[in-house]
């Protein structure tokens, strides 16, 4: 059984395989996505729109049956989001590793 993972690291599942990276490593990788891949930056702005939209819903008292349905499918659009920038981070950090 792996060691307990400290607070600063992050889990990926990836083909299977996890890989740990600790927040620092993965705030500068997602920086410089952010600023090098447009894909990266496109599916990180649209995930800000997920999480802004789910802010709101959050905050209604009685939301209604059609705004509650939005808030489960945006939490899943939201999670297969967040999936595919870690993938692509971590085939980022794959690339970056084989060329070093």
């Amino acid at each position: 059984m792996p060691p307990p993972l400290k607070e600063s690291y992050q889990f990926n599942r990836l083909k299977g395989d996890i890989y740990l990276m600790d927040t620092t490593t993965t705030d500068s990788l997602r920086e410089e996505l952010m600023n090098h891949d447009p894909e990266f930056r496109e599916l990180a702005r649209e995930h800000n729109r997920y999480e802004q939209r789910l802010s709101e819903l959050s905050a209604l008292a009685y939301p209604s049956d059609e705004e509650q349905l939005e808030e489960i499918t945006l939490k899943k659009k939201k999670l297969a989001l967040k999936d595919h920038m870690y993938s692509i981070m971590m085939q980022y950090r794959k690339n970056q590793n084989v060329s070093h």
